[in-house]
């Protein structure tokens, strides 16, 4: 106690009762207190070091002044030159990748462009034979049946307008007279066929009497007076052509024209027989007597054999295009890509003297258009000026700007391979070369004031910024002085009350808590994962946001395009959409949500809150609409028919919603409320590639700026629970408005997607896939499933792949009988299983085949899209569509769960007994033992419709036509394998067929396979029928499952192959009616319109529409459905026959309720058709 009192005697000061609000403002209410006040003050004012360290500040403050100065300085003049550097590398850049476009597409083209003229002259060369040989003629005596249908086809295949094609059949000297009778004779014929498909007012009288009835040319240099060819030796009269043409002058039909007068044409025609080749020369065409068109002449020969390569062919007949440059190079570049210099330049001169000939002066009257130079010699160049999807001729020379000289890319995009060694002396064939350079017009769309603005942007940011850290340092400072001036308050209160000792520990006991603070709960409610409970004494994450806009985005057709597709397919479609549109949500500050099936759901202004939500919305919407339409194009290559018609269907509402973590297992964040509801309603009642949104998130854009994005729907919905709804469309506009969005990156997207409706890529390629026609696509994709399964027949030899010439002779006497259908056999003998091979067999994947092979597959398969008709429903498109059902069953057959059948080397290698290889290939009967099997059946899907003419075998042998009078019945398939085999046969395919093929035995069985496959597809013809029948009855009448005798004999085994193999091209043949609703709507209205426009055209003696109902209902019933069965019967297909089976069911059930009142739809919209 004494030493207590002692302390509080000596420190009696402190314990003088004090006006609390005398320490907050250091006054005293008597003078022993300021006194007192005196004496303690230099305890509680600020630190000494904290008063030092005021003068450093200040210091600092400077130093950080000139600092930022000087950075604004250096970081301002970077940001000018890097912008101008920017906009340069920019410009160059963009040129490079039109540039690249430009010649990657014209060689393209080019390539396609011969490729599909020689397989046009192959086509002609093969049905003249078989013609000939038939009605026991012979060429030039020879008239292209439907040669303005063929050449249209062409041309649409070719991608490249042809403006003019002519056949010109080769006329010996002693047959000129009798082929002037022959053609006067054919004209009307040929004419009339013309003048029908051109759809022109002339009539073939008009056309006989501007036709002159003898071979002739025009005499320039005397008035144009018509000659008769009095020269000896052969001439090239013009015969059949497409369009019909006219000459320039004197308005007379162009037949019987001798095209070797023309120039060049006779040194084309001298080089190509020569040499047996196509050629082509750089010409100038007369449109009329003023107009001079550049372009060029492609000579392609016609043989008299469908192999074009043998040794002993004939040019009979030459097929000549005319081609316009100016035409050529339109619509390879988009609207705004523009001022691309295009060089043309070919390596041959052309010597007008030659043509004309030359005065005693040395010089020749030429007309007027032509501008000849002096010593007679015109270099071939001619410039052009690519402006988007226009092209405009700027000269007959080199008129690029020369100081883009650096940046030339350079082409050669037409090479025949010539070598001009080898030419006559004197004679030339071009290689043509692009020279490709930027103009001033595209390099000013790169020059802007950016470099000035970015840089007193950058010296205004700089500014701004200073300015803020000096505001939030005075407030900092302002700050620090109110917490110390608070802090010497309190210790000062403290310190009146408690000894120092005593406030040290107190102020230790109230720092340990924070210390020792005990472990929170988890608020997600992670750590209770284990055993599935909730914290509930802990409060959830969530929280009310008052105005966000939700996206419900879906993909139209998903479900029936699924329906037809195999799972790995289906989510290799999700993934790549879903992670293309996570990336444009990641541009625009969108959140995603989550994706409910094909639906995805995304929301903009949360979990942060954002001003213009529903402008983010609608941007990230039209985003998606545009990348969907990009990645279905190019997906359709890997994917398969009927990618590219899927879309999206998107629905958009705006108002509060209540947000969070819903704990538990899988915790996640969700939303919940009316705008959910309603924004998945805007979806449902939208249309595809369009966005609707509601009334709220139109108010939304109005008030933002963006009205004119919004178009009112025309009529209200009916939404449940709220009634009819008014739903605006959105469509963006270009707008300056644009620039209010967030920040600098985002605005300058944002312009640019709203001034341009073309992504601008390079050096991927996809912007080629893009240019492809649906022709273009589905060959490619049926490339790649080809080339797959020729992988798997060069590794089942052990990846063996030798030269075939010594198979000549088998190959020609394979299909030599008079008609397919003889070839028939009710089994065909497959392979047999080898264990060890099987075992050992390489991986598929490490095959190359290589560019040629791949070149050759390509090549065939255009020639045979090239073959199909423009039917409604046997068209190319329905062989792809019958190609992917085999793709998909036979995957079926040879995936067991134990590996993946189509490649028959990866079964799973714990498979460690010869039983678990046995039952695989058993429960196929050795279908997967086999890849050539696999491959005809695929094969065979391809082709079965070649050349099929859209009406029934019944029709074609009551007209009694030429195909009828061969074959008899089951004409159009056997027609189709005639065809396609003949053109596979040919020379020019040796490689492919080396990799189908190597032995005689392997040859016959393709053969046979292609024949009994494709004749399955005749389903009407009563003796197959039968047949068909009675092996099914025997193979599988009397057993419970396909699989329950794996040592069944070799016959029997053959016998169910033979029949699984037709059972399975007669429901791909069929597939629709075995798939979605809405795939069967789509090919069953195809189906009727062919049959309809039959009827029409007078090739049907009944209305199909009188009993499609019912005979669609008899057909489920009677073939479908059994058919689907019996998929199920064989016991090799898996979930596919139950899905088949189910899908036709249903599809029954759901024609019988609409059915009737779909057929007046297709009769109404057909009449429609016709009328407009």
């Amino acid at each position: 106690m004494k030493d207590n009192r002692s302390f509080v005697s000596k420190e009696s000061h402190l314990t003088q009762p004090t006006d609390l609000r005398s320490i907050g403002n250091g006054t005293s209410s008597g003078s022993a207190s300021q006194s007192a006040q005196s004496n303690v003050r230099p305890v509680y004012n600020a630190p000494t070091v904290a008063k030092g360290e005021e003068k450093n500040i200040i210091r600092a403050r400077c130093l950080v002044a000139l600092i930022l100065i000087l950075a604004a300085a250096t970081v301002a003049t970077y940001a000018y030159i890097l912008v101008k550097d920017q906009a340069r590398n920019n410009f160059e850049n963009q040129f490079r990748g039109y540039a690249s476009n430009i010649a990657s597409v014209s060689r393209q083209k080019a390539d396609q462009l011969f490729d599909a003229l020689d397989a046009f002259s192959a086509m002609v060369g093969s049905q003249a034979a078989t013609e000939n040989a038939f009605l026991n003629t012979s060429w030039p005596f020879y008239t292209i049946p439907d040669f303005s249908v063929k050449v249209e086809r062409l041309v649409k295949l070719i991608g490249a307008a042809i403006p003019i094609m002519v056949v010109a059949p080769i006329v010996e000297e002693h047959e000129r007279d009798a082929w002037a009778e022959y053609a006067n004779k054919m004209n009307p014929i040929w004419y009339e066929e013309s003048l029908e498909h051109e759809g022109t007012d002339l009539t073939v009288n008009e056309l006989l009497q501007r036709t002159i009835p003898f071979i002739h040319t025009y005499n320039l240099l005397d008035g144009l007076k018509v000659e008769r060819i009095e020269r000896h030796g052969e001439v090239l009269p013009n015969y059949q052509q497409y369009p019909l043409q006219f000459h320039y002058a004197t308005n007379a039909m162009t037949t019987g024209y001798d095209i070797l007068t023309l120039l060049r044409m006779d040194d084309q025609f001298e080089i190509t027989t020569e040499l047996m080749r196509p050629t082509i020369a750089f010409s100038r065409f007369l449109m009329d007597p003023e107009t001079l068109v550049t372009g060029s002449q492609i000579m392609q020969p016609i043989y008299d054999t469908a192999d074009t390569t043998t040794p002993d062919r004939k040019i009979v007949a030459i097929l000549a295009a005319q081609l316009y440059w100016l035409e050529f190079f339109k619509a390879i570049l988009t609207q705004g890509q523009d001022g691309v210099i295009v060089v043309l330049r070919s390596d041959c001169l052309v010597d007008f003297a030659d043509f004309y000939g030359v005065n005693e002066t040395g010089t020749a009257d030429f007309p007027d258009f032509y501008d000849v130079p002096e010593d007679l010699m015109l270099e071939d160049v001619i410039t052009y000026e690519v402006d988007g999807p226009d092209v405009i001729l700027l000269g007959n020379e080199d008129l690029h700007d020369p100081k883009y000289d650096d940046l030339e890319v350079r082409e050669v995009f037409v090479n025949l391979g010539f070598d001009k060694e080898n030419l006559p002396e004197g004679k030339c064939i071009p290689t043509l070369t692009l020279h490709i350079y930027p103009s001033d017009k595209l390099e000013a769309t790169f020059q802007s004031s950016d470099a000035a603005i970015y840089s007193s942007a950058v010296v205004v940011i700089f500014i701004f910024t200073s300015l803020i850290f000096f505001l939030y340092d005075y407030f900092v400072g302002r700050r620090q002085r109110i917490v110390m001036d608070r802090i010497v308050r309190q210790d000062k209160i403290v310190s009146n009350v408690f000894p120092t000792a005593i406030r040290d520990r107190l102020y230790d006991a109230q720092v340990q808590p924070s210390n020792k603070k005990k472990k929170t709960t988890d608020p997600y409610g992670l750590d209770d994962l284990g055993d599935g409970s909730i914290d509930l004494g802990s409060a959830p994450l969530a929280d009310l946001f008052p105005s966000v806009s939700i996206v419900f985005a879906d993909i139209v057709g998903f479900t029936a395009w699924s329906s037809a597709r195999e799972p790995q397919q289906v989510f290799l479609l999700l993934e790549s959409i879903y992670s293309s549109f996570d990336k444009i949500a990641y541009r625009h500050d969108i959140f995603k949500v989550e994706t409910v099936g094909d639906c995805y759901v995304a929301v903009a202004g949360l979990p942060e809150p954002v001003d213009k939500h529903a402008v983010l919305a609608c941007n990230f919407a039209l985003d998606c609409l545009k990348k969907m339409r990009e990645l279905t194009i190019k997906l359709e290559v890997s994917l398969g028919p009927d990618t590219a018609d899927l879309a999206m269907r998107i629905g958009i509402h705006s108002g509060q919603v209540t947000a969070g973590v819903l704990r538990g297992e899988r915790s996640r964040f969700q939303l919940f409320g009316d705008t959910m509801n309603t924004a998945s309603r805007m979806e449902h009642s939208g249309e595809r590639n369009r966005v609707q949104i509601s009334q709220a998130t139109a108010d939304l854009l109005a008030e933002a700026g963006f009205s004119q994005w919004t178009t009112p729907r025309e009529s209200t919905i009916y939404v449940k629970g709220k009634g009819d709804m008014q739903t605006y469309w959105v469509r963006k506009t270009k707008s300056a408005r644009v620039a209010t969005l967030t920040g600098p990156l985002e605005q300058a997207e944002t312009v640019a997607t709203a001034g341009n409706s073309e992504l601008t890529e390079h050096s991927d390629g996809s912007d080629i896939v893009e240019k492809m026609g649906k022709t273009e696509r589905l060959v490619e994709w049926t490339v790649a499933v080809l080339t797959s399964l020729l992988q798997q027949i060069i590794a089942s030899r052990g990846g063996d792949v030798q030269d075939i010439r010594s198979l000549s002779t088998a190959e020609r006497a394979t299909g030599n009988r008079r008609t397919v259908l003889e070839e028939f056999v009710p089994i065909i003998p497959l392979k047999r299983f080898e264990e060890d091979e099987l075992r050992s067999r390489q991986n598929p994947s490490s095959i190359d085949i290589g560019d040629e092979v791949t070149s050759q597959l390509r090549k065939f398969l255009f020639i045979v899209a090239g073959m199909y008709h423009n039917n409604s429903f046997h068209n190319f498109q329905h062989a792809i569509h019958v190609t992917a059902s085999v793709k998909k069953l036979l995957a079926r057959i040879v995936n067991t769960g134990q590996g993946n059948g189509l490649e028959v080397s990866s079964v799973d290698s714990s498979m460690d007994s010869s039983m678990d290889i046995a039952d695989l290939v058993g429960h196929s009967y050795g279908i997967t033992s086999d890849p050539l099997t696999q491959f005809a059946v695929v094969f065979s899907a391809i082709i079965h419709d070649v050349d099929h003419p859209g009406v029934p075998n019944t029709q074609l042998v009551k007209e009694n036509t030429r195909s009828a009078q061969i074959y008899k019945k089951s004409v159009a398939e056997q027609n189709s394998v005639h065809l396609a085999w003949d053109i596979l046969m040919s020379e020019e395919f040796s490689k492919l067929r080396a990799c189908i093929y190597q032995t005689e035995s392997e040859l016959k069985r393709f053969r046979q396979l292609v024949v009994n496959t494709v004749m399955a597809t005749d389903i009407v013809d009563k003796e197959l029928q039968a047949l068909r029948k009675a092996r099914w009855e025997e193979a599988f009448a009397n057993v419970k499952t396909a699989t329950e005798s794996p040592g069944e004999d070799v016959v029997s085994e053959d016998r169910k192959a033979t029949i699984v193999i037709e059972h399975l091209i007669q429901a791909s043949d069929v597939s629709h009616t075995m798939q979605h609703w809405h795939v069967y709507k789509a090919w069953n209205e195809k189906f009727f319109m062919e049959c309809y426009g039959a009827y029409k055209a007078g090739r049907a003696d009944s209305d199909p529409s009188e009993n499609w109902y019912k005979g669609e209902i008899g057909f489920f019933d009677f073939y479908v459905i059994p058919l689907a069965k019996k998929l199920d019967s064989c016991g090799v297909f898996g979930v596919s026959s139950d899905e088949y089976l189910n899908y036709a069911i249903a599809n029954r059930d759901e024609w019988v309720r609409e059915g009737e009142a779909m057929v007046q739809a297709y009769v109404t919209k057909s009449i429609n058709k016709n009328q407009a």
